[in-house]
């Protein structure tokens, strides 16, 4: 078993994967830049090493990061998500150093971040995929000629893209050409590669992925799957496990479908396979090769601890699961809490979180790295918490969510929160009957007045008070 890990990351990914170390008696060691220096990830590893006052470079460092690992005595790395778990020149300098990267191998990294190189993977394999280009775009010119073939609306993706940025929809060929050098420049910018491909849009389709482990021996198995479709300009909003939207026969077909994919590329880890869905048709979108941020809901449909499985895969371990192994039971409904202003176009609302207080109660998971006092950064993610909530049946994991929500203070920025009490109580969400153009076209949840809590009214009240006092 391993015996020391560095933890590539912050925040509630980084606290998430302590606790997973604690249970398994793996020695744990973080590491921040100033603004996280009394971040809770900071408080509850084993060991913290600063790496510097830049609130991101320190993050984004391969070699620095792999040589403190091995400074401090650590044979493993988790990269969590976000930052350098995708990054394939990562992953080989940690297996340079002879150190354990918790992920898959650089090589299947390396392909599968390669958006054209996965998609010919998959085609290889069996596995369908929306009909594009079979490589890179060379210019706009042979990207007019492909998108009249395919017909529109079309998708142009950064070829090393991920989490939702350079993509751009183009109904038109005037959008086409619009979008075309943004895309670029974006991609340029975002990822460091001009590389873009197209794809046909699958308009208003279903967001399924499916949760797959793999380990060395060939083993692959699937966790079922997850619900993304609730997401705003490609940003996951809320998730859900298992789809409350497909047939048993889809169900099967598309873990198939994902373990399929895995054994393709010899895949070790925790992954995800992600595909879109319309009707009876199943496409490959893309393979997550890293922990996923809504691990959480196929954690609580299936028992399985996903984090504590990618370190035994990493000791070398086989699978402890066989398929039949694996079952699930009642629904889970994660809600991502950002720090934004959904009143305000989702603006960022970052600073002091004055009271916080996390939700409890049956079936209520909370992920979070804040705390009342905590300072939220504006140099990473927007997102406070994760709130998991689980139920034996869809209505009541709906009420269940709505009464979390309800119990949650948090207090100094604005959140998502209420939003998402809306959704919940939106018909067509009651019944299981959206996609991913849910929230685009129901812009009228975003004009119910967000009502202040009595506790929130009564400590800026008591704030109010004590200044006048103090005047």
């Amino acid at each position: 078993m391993i015996k020391k890990v560095l933890i590539a990351n912050r925040g509630e990914i980084a606290v998430r994967i302590i606790r997973a170390c604690a249970e398994l008696k793996i020695r744990s060691v973080a590491i921040y830049t100033e603004p996280d220096r009394y971040g809770l990830h900071v408080k509850r590893a084993d060991e913290a090493y600063s790496l510097g006052k830049d609130p991101i470079k320190g993050y984004l460092e391969p070699s620095r990061i792999v040589n403190l690992a091995v400074e401090t005595g650590c044979d493993a790395i988790h990269p969590g998500y976000g930052f350098l778990s995708e990054n394939a020149e990562f992953a080989s300098l940690c297996e340079k150093k002879g150190l354990t990267f918790i992920g898959p191998k650089s090589s299947v990294i390396a392909k599968m971040g390669d958006k054209t190189a996965a998609r010919k993977t998959m085609i290889e394999a069996g596995v369908p995929v929306t009909p594009g280009s079979e490589g890179n775009l060379e210019n706009l010119e042979q990207a007019i000629t492909l998108a009249d073939d395919i017909g529109y609306p079309v998708m142009l993706k950064a070829t090393s893209g991920g989490g939702g940025r350079g993509i751009r929809r183009c109904d038109t060929p005037e959008e086409l050409k619009t979008q075309y050098p943004r895309v670029i420049s974006e991609a340029t910018k975002a990822f460091g590669s001009a590389e873009v491909f197209m794809e046909k849009c699958i308009v208003d389709p279903l967001h399924i992925e499916a949760q797959i482990l793999g380990d060395a021996d060939g083993n692959v198995i699937h966790l079922y799957e997850r619900d993304c479709s609730i997401q705003r300009r490609n940003q996951k909003l809320i998730e859900i496990a298992p789809s409350p939207q497909i047939t048993p026969e889809q169900r099967q077909y598309i873990g198939d479908l994902a373990v399929r994919a895995a054994k393709a590329v010899g895949y070790e880890s925790a992954g995800t396979v992600e595909f879109l869905l319309t009707g009876n048709e199943v496409y490959f979108m893309e393979m997550n090769t890293r922990i996923q941020v809504e691990h959480t809901i196929t954690e609580q449909i299936t028992g399985v601890d996903i984090v504590q499985e990618q370190l035994r895969i990493a000791s070398g371990q086989s699978l402890r699961y066989k398929q039949q192994d694996i079952s699930f039971q009642g629904f889970a409904l994660q809600f991502r809490i950002n720090a934004e202003d959904p009143k305000n176009d989702f603006l960022p609302s970052f600073g002091r979180v004055t009271h916080y207080y996390a939700p409890g109660g049956p079936g209520v998971r909370v992920d979070t790295a804040i705390f009342t006092g905590y300072d939220i950064p504006p140099y990473y993610d927007s997102m406070c918490l994760k709130l998991i909530v689980w139920a034996l049946n869809w209505e009541d994991a709906l009420e269940r969510g709505k009464r979390a929500l309800d119990d949650m203070r948090l207090h100094g920025v604005r959140t998502t929160a209420q939003y998402y009490q809306q959704i919940l109580d939106h018909p067509e969400f009651r019944e299981a009957k959206f996609n991913t153009s849910f929230v685009a076209t129901h812009p009228e949840l975003l004009k119910y007045s967000i009502k202040r809590h009595p506790s929130e009214i009564a400590l800026a009240l008591a704030a109010a008070i004590a200044a006048h006092t103090n005047a």
